[in-house]
């Protein structure tokens, strides 16, 4: 192969252009891994949350759900002594 100056600075060209491309798909690749950290660190907080709000239902079902029978059957109670009186 002869060392023609076009040649060269046609490979030259190539080359910058790869190291080019290889530099910009590092940044991308950056970004994206900010991303999915970012990402990743929504669905842990996502995940407490969850969990916190089905501990706070629990708590209504054991709590709440008793208490409003406790009131129905006290609203009722005029009633059922009326009817056993």
């Amino acid at each position: 192969m002869s060392d023609n100056p076009e040649s060269l600075a046609l490979l030259r060209e190539i080359r910058d252009n790869q190291r080019e491309a290889l530099a910009l798909q590092r940044e991308h690749l950056q970004a994206y891994q900010r991303r999915l950290d970012r990402v990743e660190r929504i669905n842990d907080r996502a995940e407490a949350i969850q969990g916190r709000a089905g501990k706070a239902i629990k708590a209504i079902v054991w709590i709440a759900i008793p208490l409003v029978f406790l009131l129905l059957l006290l609203m009722f109670l005029p009633y059922f002594s009326r009817l056993f009186a």
